[in-house]
């Protein structure tokens, strides 16, 4: 990543240029990231090709102002802070589903985060609705943050009864539950954005994927809260977790919606694939 682009990266979160690598730093990132790049999976019904490499995501996520789901967004600000000087790994993760059922692997992609004053940080700006801020990895007690009460916990053994890191000690898989809930299983190895492909594959292409069955574009606002465009379901929700929902009628109305709000310029409404007489 170049000087060019970071500069570019950081003009789109309307930054300046941070002098060190520092955990306030990374916080003031982590919220402005989620502020501005929208967690959506327009691409995937738009028939928009998703390619996993650095130039790819920077093209999209910084010339072309779009967001994108965890394998871009949490692929392209990692990209960022490593140009920055942060020490960033790529973390694998399997998102509990229904009945606390483990996804595919490779299922999300998370950032594990140094900074030069210290400690060790779960940085995730492509999970939807999650912290605002990055927690702190190694802490096993409770963190509150606006987005929750979170805890990041030693995993058990999985549905055939193994154990993450190959059973060797503080090497095991780690749990992050949001308000008592398990949301994600994190692999503490260390891997590279070519991992995640077969992931994003699947998860733009397969009938069971919930990314292939709906529409989603999604940030936080400037208040605390959550402004979200499903399909034609404009959701805002405020702080305190009080929804107004609306459903948006002509595509003019659709398209000013995304354009407005979130930041993204789109030439026709996008449709769920296989509806409607799409793809």
């Amino acid at each position: 990543m170049n000087s060019a682009q970071v500069d570019a990266y950081l003009h789109r979160l309307g930054v300046a240029h941070p002098a060190w690598p520092t955990v306030e730093v990374l916080r003031e990132l982590h919220l402005l990231h989620l502020r501005t790049v929208p967690f959506e999976n327009l691409s995937i019904h738009l028939g928009e090709e998703i390619v996993l490499e650095e130039k790819r995501l920077l093209d999209k996520v910084v010339a072309g102002r779009r967001g994108g789901f965890c394998y871009e967004l949490n692929g392209a600000f990692g990209a960022l802070l490593a140009a920055l000087g942060f020490d960033v790994d790529l973390l694998a993760g399997r998102v509990y589903g229904d009945e606390g059922r483990l996804g595919i692997p490779y299922d999300h992609l998370a950032l594990r985060v140094r900074t030069v004053d210290g400690g060790e940080w779960l940085a995730d700006v492509g999970f939807g609705a999650h912290s605002h801020y990055p927690l702190a990895s190694e802490e096993r007690g409770e963190q509150r943050d606006p987005g929750g009460t979170f805890r990041i916990v030693e995993s058990g053994p999985d549905a055939a009864g193994a154990l993450g890191g190959g059973g060797q000690a503080g090497a095991g898989d780690l749990d992050v539950l949001r308000d008592g809930k398990r949301e994600y299983r994190l692999e503490t190895r260390p891997r590279v954005l070519g991992d995640f492909r077969a992931g994003a594959w699947w998860h733009s292409t397969s009938s069971a994927s919930h990314f292939t069955r709906s529409l989603v574009c999604s940030r936080v606002t400037e208040d605390g809260g959550r402004i979200t465009l499903s399909g034609r379901a404009l959701t805002v929700t405020a702080p305190d977790g009080t929804k107004e929902v609306r459903e948006l009628e002509a595509d003019e109305e659709v398209l000013g919606v995304y354009r407005e709000r979130f930041g993204v310029e789109l030439s026709r409404v996008p449709t769920v694939r296989g509806r409607n007489g799409a793809d």
